[in-house]
């Protein structure tokens, strides 16, 4: 993590509020989203801010928004001192935008597409292939330079689109998802460029994300988003302090043998927070050393087979289970169950 400096946010969001299939798109039989509902963050400079919820919770709305790519219907948003409705100009040259999926062009070069970007920003020729060279040479791809980006490995092309993003050197960056889909080697390069572009360069980044091991080691703050609200914020450390005890994590047969544990678990004393998901038990005890064994006794007792059980210290996941009652692992994939029964429509709105 950065060390951020304490002066004035480089991001400020109040109220910020949208809703996707109103309108005329309503009247044609769409179903209404409430993307945002009265979304409130703030990011100072040279930190790195995590947003962190499954699909559809709103985050990469909010980095459109924050993007001027899309426009809120209320609350206001300023980045690096702009109004991104009243100056989205001013707005879209302090920033850098990598989003969830590829933009650079797979049949140019790795070289090709930098200048590219270069020149889209306003740089000269001889300043867009300098920049182009200082980039490569930074993320570790220079070898592969003057070849297709077809060629390239995943975590090459993704290391170029972050490139693409900074070669006008922005105040902030947003990375919209930015390790999915990589191997872990080309995660954890990915994280220490993270890192050093805050600390480093003094770059303001705002990163969503669903991945709670990210959120961890890279965010300064965390805010926790769920159906287009903040439902907790602050520094990992102080959201995982929060919470009292030990994490109590039991597998049971079945579903309908967690269903019947739930109860089971919430009458025993300094048990609480307890949640049945699929056929998991998850709950937190004030002594997990020794509610753990009384809970297991009392599960044999009511004639409930367990088949595996451990206890854990707070986590992030703790935390997301704490203020909206299911595990970010479940939220994450009844999103995607969702998103997916609905069809491409609802997709795209979740998104």
């Amino acid at each position: 993590m950065s060390t951020p400096t304490l002066s004035a946010p480089t991001i400020e969001v109040a109220g910020l509020t949208k809703t996707y299939g109103s309108g005329r798109t309503a009247r044609r039989g769409s179903r209404t989203v409430r993307a945002l509902d009265g979304l409130d963050l703030a990011a100072a400079p040279g930190s790195v801010l995590g947003l962190l919820g499954p699909n559809g919770a709103g985050k990469s709305t909010t980095v459109k928004i924050l993007a001027t790519l899309s426009a809120p219907d209320g609350g206001t948003a300023r980045v690096a001192g702009h109004d991104v409705v009243r100056d989205p100009a001013a707005v879209r040259r302090a920033i850098g935008y990598v989003a969830q999926r590829p933009v650079t062009d797979p049949m140019g070069t790795g070289r090709e597409n930098l200048v590219l970007a270069g020149r889209l920003q306003g740089l000269g020729a001889r300043d867009a292939r300098s920049r182009a060279g200082e980039l490569l040479e930074r993320f570790g791809v220079a070898h592969a330079a003057d070849r297709l980006v077809k060629t390239w490995s995943g975590g090459m092309a993704r290391k170029l689109d972050v490139a693409v993003g900074l070669v006008h050197r922005p105040q902030v960056l947003f990375l919209d998802e930015p390790t999915t889909g990589l191997d872990p080697e080309a995660r954890a390069a990915m994280w220490a460029e993270i890192e050093r572009m805050a600390a480093g360069d003094g770059m303001t980044i705002l990163l969503t994300t669903h991945y709670l091991d990210e959120a961890d080691r890279l965010a300064d703050q965390v805010v926790i988003v769920d159906a287009g609200r903040v439902v907790t914020a602050g520094t990992p450390d102080a959201l995982k302090d929060g919470l009292r005890g030990d994490g109590v994590t039991v597998e049971l047969d079945d579903v309908a043998a967690a269903a019947a544990a739930a109860p089971v678990a919430a009458g025993l004393p300094g048990v609480v927070d307890v949640v049945a998901e699929g056929r998991t038990l998850r709950a937190r005890a004030d002594a997990g050393a020794t509610a753990l064994p009384a809970l297991l006794a009392a599960l044999d007792t009511a004639g409930l087979g367990v088949r595996a059980a451990g206890l854990s210290r707070p986590t992030l996941d703790d935390v997301y289970l704490r203020h909206t009652g299911r595990s970010l692992e479940a939220a994450h994939r009844a999103a995607s169950e969702t998103a997916g029964s609905a069809g491409a429509e609802a997709t795209e709105v979740a998104a």
